[in-house]
Parts: C-alpha cells; structure tokens; sequence
C-alpha cells in the first residue's frame, strides 16, 4: 500500500469512527420517545381525488428523477472510468488549474445536455400540475446560474485535490480531507448570504400580529431571532415552505411569502415553531459538523480507490494532473448517490424532533394536522411513496407519518 493510501486509509477511519459517535450522541433516534410512530392512512386525511392526484404526479416525477440520475451517473462513469474523458481534457491548453477548471465545466456541461430532455419534462409536468408560476425564461435563468454554483462547488474540489496531490503526493488526502471538511463549514455560515440571494428576495416579516407572534414564540423557545424574513418564492412556485440556514451572525428563519399570505396564522405557527426547533437543538451546526467529517470520510475513500489501476484505466496516470477531472468528478458523484441513505436518514429524525418541538411549543395538534395536510395537498406529494425509495431519497417524513407522530405523542402522554 502506497504512502498515500494508508494515510487515506487513517483518514477514513477516524471520520467515520467520529461521525458515528458524534451521530449516536446528538441525533434523536426516537422519533415518539417511549412510543412508536404508526402512519395514519391516507384515507383518513386525504380525499379519494387527492390521492389520485398526488400519487400519479409524483410517480411521473419519480420515474423522471431515477432516469436523470442514472443518466447522469452513466456518463459520467464513461468520462471518467474510460479513457474519453482524459483524452478531452488532454487537449486543453494553459495552466494546470485552467485545465483543471475548465475539464470540471465540460463533465458539468455534458452531465446538464444530457440530462436536459428528463429536466424539461420534470419542469413540463410541474407547469401542468399548476405547482409553477415562473415563467420558462426565468427557468432557464435558474439552471445557468445552478450552474455557474456547481462549476464553483466541484472546481473547488478539484482544485484542491489536484493541488494537493501535486505539491503532497504522499499525504494528500489528509491535507484534502481537512480543507474540504472546513470549506463545507464555511459554506455553511456565507451559504445564507451569498447563494440564496441568486434566487430569491428577502425581506423582513411586516409588523402585525403574525411578527409579534413569531418573536413572541422565538422568545418562549429561548432561540435568539434578531429577524424573520420573507422570501418572494411565489413568483416560482405554488408550494408551501419554510426553512432555517445558516451559523452564528447568519443564521435566518425563512418563509414563503405564499405561507404567509394564504395560510391561517395558527398554522403558519406551527411552521415558525418547527423552525425554531430546528434553531433550539442547534441542526444546521449538528449538520454541519456531521457533513464535514462525512466529507473528510469520503476524501479518504477516494484516496484508497483513486491506486494505480483506477488512474490506469481513467487514463490520468497521477492525481495530480487535470486528466483525473473526470474521474475524481464520477467517483464524488457515486459516493453522494450512496451516501444518500445515511444522510436522509439522520434528516428524517431530525426533522421528526423538530415536529415534537412544533407541538410543545404551540399545543395545537389541530393545527399541526392541517398544515401538513395542506403542505402535501399543495405540493402534490404522494402520501405513501415506495419504502426503498423514502429511505434513500426521503429528507422528511411524510405527511401520514408526521400526522401519526403527533397522534402517537398523544398516546403516549
């Protein structure tokens, strides 16, 4: 084993070792403690119509997203586990990290056209099931500008495992592993204040009883709030949400402005409290933590799989040339599709104590049992979707779930 492999080797074991432990410790495994959560069924909360609905639009949407990832993983398996994707980047000129830049825009770009008539559709059936409002044009704007971020996101990558294995062939993947695992912390704290604005406008929640009740409820909870903001997703979208981002002086409480304008204020409470949950037990920096070292554990499976054949058969020779784009590219995007799994699965009890936290804090179950039952009705979200697929692909638990979570808390006062 070379010099670099062990190190990676070392690398792996350490993270994975911390994130379990740090796993086991801060996340709330029980989402019911002391009781189970039983799904309601879908008939008890939906109609015969809505089901119908939900389920066939989601299942077209379903099929269309399988399709897409595994067109784009297969291509970028065949840019970077062949010979091909090598050969293109070969034929760039200029500095090493120009090369290494611009192979990382075209493995993006190709991912993008291929991909490109699933997307259309997936954006089609949306416009049909009335759950967009924006205008192709600015559709298109979005997609450029995600873009331009996973050109910056995987550059950076790249940069710096081809940087680094330049300077440090023997101990690059700790020095890669530390640097990647502090770049996702920083990501975390300006993500609020630098990306989120490409998409969207931010303003304070206007005076009236809705702010007051939300800094009152913020103050219950002891979550320090300086602001609440609203974003103008209606502009894009028909659907209901809310979310908390950032760390520290950027950490923000945001909701829709469709939330605000066209939900019942005792529901949107449940929302905020959620939310405030969130901020309370401190997720985004949990999060955060368990997303660096998950990062640092994959550089060091990259270090251990990237030996000698592998470089042979991608055709790069070393990590440390532009040529090993594609295939640095193709094994990052394998190990987010199987990490998947592990990662949902802490955001689903996650996501499950900040319900409990919705309920505590504003006692009103009914409320709470409306509002998930709106949010999935506008959504069209399907009330029973496939178990292997709610369990790879599932960041939430769904609305039968949820609705019985509140019904098991019930049970077990």
């Amino acid at each position: 084993m070379t010099s670099a492999r062990r190190t990676a080797a070392v690398l792996l074991l350490v993270s994975v070792v911390a994130f379990a432990v740090l796993a086991v410790l801060l996340v709330p495994w029980d989402w019911v403690p002391g009781g189970r959560v039983l799904p309601v069924r879908a008939d008890e909360v939906f109609t015969a119509r809505e089901i119908e609905r939900a389920t066939a639009y989601s299942s077209a949407q379903r099929h269309l997203g399988w399709g897409s990832l595994a067109v784009s993983v297969l291509v970028g398996l065949l840019l970077g586990l062949t010979p091909l994707g090598a050969r293109v980047v070969r034929r760039l000129r200029g500095w090493w990290w120009w090369r290494a830049l611009l192979a990382t825009l075209l493995v993006l770009v190709v991912g993008v056209l291929a991909t490109a008539p699933l997307t259309v559709l997936v954006r089609r059936n949306a416009l049909e099931a009335g759950l967009s409002t924006q205008p192709w044009s600015g559709w298109l704007r979005d997609q450029v500008v995600s873009l331009g971020l996973s050109w910056v996101y995987a550059g950076l990558v790249v940069l710096l495992v081809v940087g680094v294995a330049r300077r440090a062939p023997r101990r690059w993947p700790l020095v890669v592993g530390a640097v990647a695992a502090l770049l996702v912390v920083v990501g975390s704290w300006v993500y609020p204040v630098v990306v989120e604005p490409l998409f969207n406008r931010f303003t304070s929640l206007p005076d009236g009883p809705l702010r007051s009740s939300v800094l009152a409820l913020a103050r219950e909870e002891g979550v320090p709030v300086s602001d609440v903001l609203v974003a103008d997703a209606s502009r894009r979208t028909t659907t209901l949400n809310a979310y908390v981002s950032g760390l520290g002086s950027t950490r923000r409480v945001v909701l829709y402005d469709n939330l605000v304008d066209d939900v019942p204020r005792r529901e949107t409470l449940v929302i905020v409290a959620h939310e405030l949950g969130h901020a309370k037990n401190h997720d985004v920096a949990v999060g955060t933590t368990l997303s660096a070292l998950g990062v640092a554990a994959g550089v060091g499976l990259l270090g251990l799989v990237v030996g000698p054949a592998l470089l042979r058969r991608s055709g790069a020779g070393s990590v440390g040339v532009p040529e090993v784009v594609p295939l640095v590219l193709a094994l990052v995007t394998v190990g987010t599709l199987l990490a998947s799994p592990v990662e949902n699965t802490l955001s689903r009890a996650v996501e499950a104590r900040a319900d409990r936290e919705s309920l505590a804090a504003t006692g009103d179950r009914a409320a709470f049992e409306r509002i998930h039952e709106r949010l999935a009705v506008r959504a069209l979200a399907d009330p029973e979707p496939p178990a292997w697929s709610r369990f790879w692909f599932g960041s939430h638990p769904t609305a039968l779930q949820r609705i019985g979570l509140a019904r098991g808390l019930e049970r077990a006062r």
